[in-house]
């Protein structure tokens, strides 16, 4: 052991012991000529398995350079051990806090998962990825201004080779671990963190052991639903029910207060007897006055009194139920499945996988005619025209919160050949549809070998994407919509578009131009939209700076490699 107050290679002074490990001691110590305090950690060359463990840990944290993680400023060759000097992470651990405070307060909580999952996200996009593997509140140093964490502790990470079909070693922390941690044949991955980053929220909202995982909302029905499903889809035992990468996670806990309002309620109170006893009312009650109304008239008018109740109507599934009874009278009609959409799947801008689902089964609904819902509304071609457009929209925007290009494709190529929308959205339809039928096969070699499509040619459509006056020729919020998307896939790809060519500054340049149309041109309208376009704003200002960072971050671990 070193002993306090001695003097290493000449420059940091010991002057306490602050962790102990089973083979290595960490100290605090000075370097007094720049009066800055160090950590070193001590490894004794005798222990060969943990003194090879430790000189990958060096070199791998020598290649990372992130705000949120300590830097290696030097290693020394010193008698019989291998000292390590990096970052003093002042503060006190989370596992620290959690013992003395118990649980914490969620608002908390989501500002330090955000930075966190904003670290794995950095380490999961190196090249090769790295993964963690053992995220707990003992690994994260939470600094004294009470807000920035540290990430510290990397004896467990490894570098992602995806040719090994397992792992060469299980580590991890029981508890925390991903069940393929402790698979035979397990192959940790970047859900192996998601999952550990999961139990680790649960413990810190809830104060509890991290076994025996259940909603947070069990243990205190005053937290967030919102964080409680984040919680469960990061903990789900198959890798692929997870969210699939950081980035997902990460946009996710940005928004988790949209999703935080309690399940919908999808009762199905029928009304068939109301409606058809309506019904006969006004058949009789026409009868009497000599036929003198005919049967379309008298459909259209129970249509709009179903528009009408959904619009009165405060509760969400009756509302629901309204509309669906709307479309079932008058399939051709359009009205009332753009309401739908306004107005029950995308009153929070996003579409969810059962609203999805919930959607579907009304278009594919054949009611009693021979023909689907979705069939009889294409016989009315500026009905259907406008449909696919609102529809293609929704989905490369709003699925799932992230959009889902895919899904958008059959919709938008509708639109992209329609003739009854406006011109400016028809060659909207056309962009995002050109951009949709390749985002799956980005990357991806034809039968030569050689790229399909490079990330260069989806960077040139992403600019053209967002060429133009938008909100003059089509509204502020697509405009905004369509300049999130800009900004999230410089953000989520920035070192995919570096490897593919694309400058830095050209990167720069674009989140430049998109923050001086926020700052200057795009001004909000006071309407029914003030809002949501206000909060879109925000949360897009709070976007490009996060993504400037990450093109740096990008580019500069390039440059030094």
């Amino acid at each position: 052991m070193l002993e306090i107050g001695s003097v290493v290679a000449g420059s940091y002074k010991i002057l306490s012991v602050i962790g102990r490990g089973g083979m290595s001691v960490v100290y605090l110590a000075i370097n007094e000529r720049a009066n800055r305090p160090w950590a070193i950690k001590e490894v004794r060359k005798g222990q060969g398995a943990d003194l090879a463990a430790d000189r990958k840990e060096i070199e791998m944290l020598r290649r990372l350079k992130h705000p949120n993680l300590p830097a290696i400023a030097d290693v020394i060759e010193h008698e019989d051990s291998l000292l390590i000097v990096m970052d003093y992470i002042e503060g006190r651990s989370l596992e620290d806090i959690l013992r003395e405070q118990g649980a914490q307060p969620q608002e908390q909580v989501a500002r330090w998962a955000r930075q966190l999952c904003d670290v794995l996200f950095y380490l999961h996009t190196r090249e090769p990825a790295v993964i963690y593997r053992d995220m707990k509140p003992a690994n994260v140093m939470l600094k004294p201004d009470g807000e920035e964490i540290a990430l510290i502790d990397f004896g467990a990470a490894k570098e992602y080779k995806p040719e090994k079909i397992k792992d060469t070693v299980s580590l991890g922390t029981r508890g925390y671990a991903a069940p393929e941690q402790y698979e035979e044949e397990g192959k940790s991955d970047a859900r192996t963190d998601i999952y550990c980053f999961g139990v680790m929220l649960f413990q810190l909202l809830t104060g509890a052991a991290p076994h025996g995982l259940r909603p947070i909302t069990e243990i205190n029905p005053v937290l967030s639903q919102g964080l409680e499903s984040i919680i469960l889809k990061c903990t789900q035992v198959k890798k692929e029910d997870r969210y699939q990468s950081c980035g997902e996670l990460l946009y996710d806990l940005e928004h988790y207060d949209r999703i935080d309002r309690k399940s919908r309620r999808r009762r199905r109170t029928k009304l068939t007897l109301f409606f058809a006893t309506a019904g006969l009312g006004v058949l009789c009650g026409m009868a009497a006055l000599g036929f003198w109304l005919g049967e379309s008239h008298v459909r259209a008018n129970t249509y709009d009194a179903c528009i009408l109740a959904a619009v009165s109507c405060s509760d969400t599934s009756e509302a629901l139920d309204y509309y669906e009874k709307a479309i079932s009278i008058a399939p051709a009609r359009q009205e009332a499945y753009l309401m739908l959409l306004d107005r029950i799947f995308l009153t929070d801008d996003n579409l969810t996988a059962k609203e999805d689902k919930e959607l579907r089964r009304i278009l594919n609904d054949a009611g009693t005619g021979s023909m689907s819902h979705e069939q009889s509304l294409a016989e009315n071609k500026e009905g259907y025209e406008m449909l696919a457009y609102r529809l293609g929209l929704a989905y490369f925007y709003s699925y799932e919160k992230n959009g889902n290009k895919g899904m958008a494709l059959k919709w938008l190529r509708i639109a992209a050949q329609a003739q009854t929308l406006e011109p400016h959205m028809i060659l909207r339809a056309g962009k995002l549809g050109q951009i949709a039928e390749y985002y799956g096969r980005i990357g991806m070699a034809n039968k030569a070998g050689d790229a399909a499509i490079s990330y260069r040619d989806y960077w040139e459509d992403l600019i053209v994407m967002a060429e133009g006056d938008i909100a003059g020729v089509d509204n502020i919020t697509t405009a905004l919509m369509v300049y999130k998307e800009l900004v999230y896939q410089i953000y989520n790809r920035a070192s995919l578009f570096r490897s593919a060519g694309v400058e830095r500054q050209e990167l720069l340049d674009e989140l430049e131009a998109v923050g001086q149309l926020l700052e200057t041109k795009l001004l909000i309208p006071e309407d029914g939209n003030q809002e949501r376009n206000r909060l879109l704003m925000e949360e897009l200002l709070s976007d490009l700076e996060r993504a400037k960072r990450q093109v740096d971050a990008a580019f500069l671990v390039w440059e030094e490699a």
